[in-house]
């Protein structure tokens, strides 16, 4: 297993463009490749007992038109579902999200590896409008599934659990939230993010994760 740090390199982080059944939508978008083979990535973010020793605690069904809820208080359907390959969720968080619908998805694409392995692509898409990018920018979604992504990796590795709130409280949890609210600012700024606005939002993000250790992956 690669220094955690250095596994902020391994993934390929972008802003975009989609649209959603609320209208436009703004979306985050990290690709990496993990060193196992696809039938195990996709059983491993499917399969409710494996979900939940990498993310959170998770009850439901990952088949099309099921349902899940996380320990955390996230929550959605399952809008597509085609095995080994693509699962899509809606996914809504915090008081009043489901007076919202079609405001956030989540999407996953799992590709064979041209070296082996399996290539991992996920999209989350949120409504423009809603309330945490003005301040936080991508990073306050992106520095979360940062974390997320970090955690599958030591699992599908070495079977090792990252414990969320241990690791995000250490001295490498606190340096690996601050590197990945600097790049997502990066990416920020390569999607045409106004410089001042994507410095208050790294600014923002960090000082929300480092003083936290909450990480955010709404």
């Amino acid at each position: 297993m690669k220094d955690v740090l250095d596994e902020l390199s391994e993934a390929r982080r972008k802003m975009g463009t989609s649209t959603l059944p609320a209208g436009e939508a703004y979306t985050i978008e990290l690709s990496r490749r993990y060193d196992a083979p696809l039938d195990d990535v996709w059983d491993a973010i499917t399969n409710p007992e494996r979900l939940g020793r990498w993310m959170k605690p998770v009850t439901g069904e990952f088949r099309l038109g099921g349902a899940f809820a996380l320990d955390g208080g996230e929550h959605g359907e399952i809008l597509r579902c085609e095995p080994p390959r693509l699962l899509r969720v809606s996914w809504m968080f915090g008081p009043g999200a489901d007076e919202w619908p079609g405001t956030s998805e989540v999407e996953v694409r799992l590709s064979p590896g041209s070296t082996g392995g399996t290539e991992f692509e996920l999209v989350h898409a949120a409504a423009v409008g809603e309330p945490m990018f003005p301040t936080y920018g991508p990073g306050a979604g992106g520095v979360g599934w940062d974390l997320h992504l970090l955690a599958l990796a030591c699992f599908l590795s070495s079977g090792e659990v990252l414990e969320h709130e241990e690791f995000s409280q250490s001295p490498a949890g606190r340096e690996f939230s601050r590197r990945s609210a600097a790049v997502w600012g990066e990416a920020h700024l390569a999607g045409g993010g106004e410089p001042g606005h994507v410095a208050a939002a790294v600014e923002a993000t960090t000082a929300f994760y480092l003083h936290t250790g909450d990480a955010r992956d709404k």
